[in-house]
């Protein structure tokens, strides 16, 4: 481990959110153990000491101390690791904050809206959740556009802590459009993003995190 350090992750493979913590632990390059947790037939002892609120992956024990929740702990790993490999976030305050706001935004409003136009029991409801995925899509669009600068990643030049926190999502992006039709980003409503989706899958760091699609999407089949 990285300077002595003992990371241990508990998780799940076909978490976004647990991917996020794999994709920052990779960028930054630091080994860990990978435990997979049975989150569906029995959570263990582990996990429910480690998280005892929410009972949840992804938790990351680092010397045994345990970070909850995949935003925060892809910020804990970028400070308790800052120099080791590339830094995540800015280092402009400001520019901290913003990206901070569009994590944020990814998970309270696209993929809260996404998972309801993919999950509704009616017609209206789904129409509904794709309406507010379409706008949040389009928000995000001028995100990046403003933060990119013209470059490739939210991070500009080089992946950045946006990147990491919207890629985790992108193997579920592919899966979504193979069982419901749905296609997050496309190159008429945000060419960019669905540049961007090609652009950072094709990352060897992130080929060597992300599932399968096909096998996502059986295991969504089988959930239903």
């Amino acid at each position: 481990m990285a300077g002595g350090h003992e990371l241990k992750l508990l998780g799940m493979w076909a978490s976004p959110f647990v991917l996020r913590v794999k994709l920052a632990l990779g960028f930054k390059g630091l080994s860990y153990d990978d435990v997979e947790e049975e989150i569906f037939n029995g959570k263990s002892e582990l996990l429910l000491k480690s998280n005892p609120v929410h009972k949840k992956v992804p938790v990351l024990l680092h010397n045994g101390n345990p970070v909850c929740e995949s935003q925060i702990i892809v910020q804990y790993i970028d400070e308790a690791f800052a120099g080791v490999g590339p830094s995540l976030l800015p280092v402009d305050p400001y520019e901290r904050a913003v990206a901070r706001f569009w994590a944020a935004y990814v998970d309270d409003k696209l993929l809260a809206s996404w998972l309801q136009a993919a999950r509704s029991k009616t017609e209206e409801e789904k129409a509904e959740g794709l309406k507010q995925t379409l706008a949040a899509a389009e928000n995000l669009e001028a995100a990046f556009r403003e933060l990119s600068k013209g470059k490739s990643f939210f991070g500009g030049d080089t992946v950045g802590y946006l990147d990491v926190v919207l890629g985790g999502l992108i193997a579920w992006v592919h899966a979504s459009e193979k069982l419901y039709g749905m296609r997050l980003f496309d190159a008429a409503r945000s060419p960019l993003l669905n540049a961007w989706v090609e652009r950072f899958g094709a990352l060897d760091a992130v080929k060597a995190v992300l599932p399968d699609v096909d096998r996502l999407v059986e295991y969504a089949k089988q959930r239903v």
